[in-house]
């Protein structure tokens, strides 16, 4: 997972998005953890786009198990993310909302992310100018 996101860098659906500032996987359930949290911090208003999906699996074998027989069944899947990749966005709300609803998103997940606003351009390292 060298180097940063050249693709999903730009914040496009929405006003604000929340931004990954260093490398890692993302579980299925971390991304669900972080939308209920954002849903539920904007209550009614607004509309909260996901653009990470988790299409890698990973796989594990039961314990005390023996080597060799074959692979492991998946256990469960993740989304690679790289520093610079837009993994949430949000429009309808106020910078305020907004705000706090990602917090409490990057609450629930395993890397450091960035607030960011839509028309602030991302540079190498996924810093803004």
């Amino acid at each position: 997972m060298s180097g940063v996101a050249t693709k999903g860098n730009t914040i496009t659906y929405g006003k604000y998005g929340l931004i990954a500032l260093e490398p890692g996987w993302i579980k299925s359930n971390q991304i669900e953890a972080a939308r209920v949290a954002m849903t539920r911090s904007i209550r009614r208003g607004g509309k909260v786009f996901i653009k990470i999906f988790p299409h890698k699996p990973v796989t594990k074998k039961p314990a005390e198990v023996r080597m060799g027989s074959g692979k492991g069944a998946p256990e469960y899947w993740v989304a690679v993310v790289k520093p610079g990749r837009v993994m949430f966005e949000i429009d309808g709300v106020t910078f305020e909302q907004a705000k706090e609803a990602m917090r409490l998103a990057s609450h629930k997940l395993p890397i450091k992310t960035k607030f960011a606003v839509k028309g602030e351009e991302l540079i190498k390292g996924g810093e803004a100018k």
